[in-house]
């Protein structure tokens, strides 16, 4: 295990510092997820990021950058304290961003300066440094790195950590953007057995190759009614 800088640490309690300090904010955990009109989450960025179950259509999202596109996930990172990836999706962004370490590059310098959690049961190394892998209970220790001070804590692609996070309502805000490409096979992101939850629009817009950003905070339950004339 290697470790880089921490978010920024206190020992007291969660209940404590908000005691001492009503004004102080805590951790909130963002996922951003890149998904197909229907659904598909599986290697967006190339087809070797993921070919499991004969997955032909790797590199799904590259045709669809744009300004617009590129400006929000700037945006994004500008909000970030740390990360968490899932272990394919941390494999993935370790054979490329610590060999493209511009620090004018406002992604790359994120990446390769903040800390790196990984939740694993198969790793026990990690050489990118500022990681550290965590091997206890996933609600327990996403808690307390959420119970800390600071930004963000965010979440990229790392699809199956992500649908785990939010079935156990640890995810505060969700970005998801929509590309205009049906491909009919793949990981789909929201599934049969997702925990169901109450969203609130926060902001949507369109980029000029047609992809849909919106971003979403957690309300908490659905509300449900119906049209039925009385």
């Amino acid at each position: 295990m290697s470790s880089g800088r921490p978010l920024r640490q206190d020992t007291r309690s969660a209940r404590t510092r908000r005691a001492d300090n009503p004004q102080e904010a805590l951790v909130e955990l963002s996922v951003t997820q890149f998904i197909t009109l229907d659904g598909v989450y599986q290697a967006p960025g190339g087809p070797q990021e993921d070919s499991s179950d004969g997955f032909t259509h790797g590199g799904w999202s590259a045709p669809y950058d744009d300004d617009a596109f590129g400006e929000f996930m700037v945006s994004v990172f500008e909000k970030v304290d740390a990360f968490i990836f899932g272990r394919k999706t941390y494999e993935i962004f370790n054979s490329y961003w610590p060999e493209h370490n511009d620090p004018a590059n406002p992604i790359a310098g994120k990446l390769n300066s903040l800390p790196k959690y990984v939740p694993t049961a198969t790793l026990d190394t990690a050489e990118w440094p500022g990681t550290e892998l965590l091997h206890g209970d996933l609600v327990k220790e996403v808690t307390e790195l959420k119970s800390r001070p600071g930004r963000e804590l965010q979440v990229h692609g790392s699809g199956e950590l992500a649908q785990s996070l939010l079935a156990n309502g640890l995810v505060d805000t969700l970005h998801v953007l929509t590309f205009p490409v049906i491909l009919g096979s793949g990981k789909r992101f929201f599934v049969d057995g997702a925990e169901p939850a109450g969203l609130a629009l926060t902001q949507t817009h369109g980029t000029s190759t047609g992809v849909v950003i919106s971003s979403y905070r957690k309300v908490g339950p659905p509300t449900y009614g119906n049209f039925e004339a009385e």
